[in-house]
């Protein structure tokens, strides 16, 4: 394990059965006006809203609330929450939902009192968040981000047909709670789970010496591959559920890509395609994942070792008759997984068409810290072989 690191994670998390128990408690360390921030409004429905507004009742908050967060949230929303949050001078925003409203909260917190524009300022030209940040918790409905306990935040652009990135802050508390996700519909839990082991492979599938991290993401890819077929047998599988929650926390929290590089290709991909098509995140990562891992395997020698140790310690599979065929045994048994969880195997499934290749391309950041670097050429091809 050669690499230099710092590990720190700020955010307090409360797991299990009870633990909207212990929202009180953090309730009580911020002032009085929170912001309440939701969805389409399935909470509404399934009876998680009316926990929460129990709580904040009982802490004795003013409640501004604000829904209509939708799967990838936009900036023109941001805005919208950004304003409001400033006018009514809330002390909290709680995001009560799943990833897409997690990450839209941090960005709202972050913009709130940005006298710049947020996406030019932030998402465009990376610009330092110096301005008041406004504490953030998240009560989570749905697994998969990890950004309960990250600072990152994604958001898209209809009119520049982009979907960015941007490091903010850590939520200050995530309430988790696995039964909070027993609704959430096969197409979004499944698109969930695939999310977590992308963000595993990304940080797994890079590096060449013996790491420790390496032998944990092994540990969590097994535990999900396990878990996600219980759940997708049972959706209320508690101890599935509990399990896909924890993994899904810690794929992202910063433990496991502590002393080594990483690649994120996958995530750039998928977001070029989402940024044209508004597909749900998971599903167009499991789109574009079979023709960039075969790309690798193409160019890469470290890659084929890296893959073939997937093949063996997470998929089981015995050693052929080289490494690139062992190397794509693994690949193969992957796909048959996430063709069993009902997975978007290409992008025309995601609604892309070729006619957007080009575009896609040009959405497309290119990361530099995998096994190969891109060409722009080689996004369209990967995207080519992706239809």
């Amino acid at each position: 394990m050669t690499g230099n690191f710092t590990f720190h994670n700020p955010t307090t998390l409360h797991f299990g059965t009870e633990a909207l128990n212990n929202l009180g408690n953090e309730l009580a360390r911020y002032g009085n006006k929170v912001m309440l921030v939701y969805g389409g409004g399935s909470i509404k429905r399934n009876g998680i809203y009316d926990a929460v507004m129990q709580e904040l009742r009982k802490a004795g908050k003013d409640v501004v609330e604000l829904g209509g967060v939708m799967p990838n949230p936009t900036i023109d929303k941001v805005k919208e929450g950004a304003a409001l949050a400033k006018s009514e001078e809330v002390d909290l925003i709680l995001a009560v939902g799943g990833g897409s409203t997690c990450d839209y909260c941090k960005a709202v917190a972050g913009s709130a009192y940005c006298e710049a524009d947020p996406w030019d300022y932030y998402f465009n030209n990376w610009g330092e968040m110096t301005c008041r940040w406004i504490p953030v918790g998240c009560v989570l409905t749905m697994a998969g981000t990890g950004s309960e306990m990250d600072s990152c935040a994604v958001i898209s652009n209809h009119a520049e047909q982009r979907k960015k990135f941007y490091y903010f802050r850590n939520p200050d508390f995530a309430i988790l709670n696995p039964a909070f996700t027993f609704t959430v519909p096969k197409h979004h839990m499944v698109a969930g789970i695939y999310d977590i082991m992308s963000h595993i492979l990304e940080q797994y599938l890079s590096g060449t010496n013996d790491n420790t991290s390496d032998y944990i993401a092994e540990g969590l890819m097994r535990s999900l591959i396990v878990s996600s077929r219980k759940a997708l047998a049972n959706p209320e599988d508690y101890e599935a559920r509990s399990n896909i929650m924890w993994t899904a926390t810690w794929a992202l929290n910063g433990l496991i890509e502590c002393g080594k590089p990483t690649d994120w290709m996958v995530h750039m991909l998928g977001q070029a395609v989402a940024a044209f098509t508004d597909a749900t995140h998971g599903h167009t990562l499991a789109a574009v994942s079979g023709a960039y891992y075969r790309l690798l395997i193409d160019r890469s020698d470290d890659a084929v070792k890296k893959f073939c140790r997937l093949a063996a310690n997470v998929w089981g599979v015995a050693p052929g008759p080289t490494e690139r065929e062992t190397a794509l045994a693994g690949l193969e048994t992957m796909e048959n997984w996430m063709r069993e969880l009902g997975l978007a195997m290409n992008i025309t499934d995601c609604g892309a068409d070729a006619s957007l290749l080009e575009g896609m391309a040009d959405a497309c950041p290119i990361n530099d810290t995998g096994y190969a670097v891109l060409t722009r050429e080689d996004v369209i091809e990967v995207l080519r072989k992706s239809l």
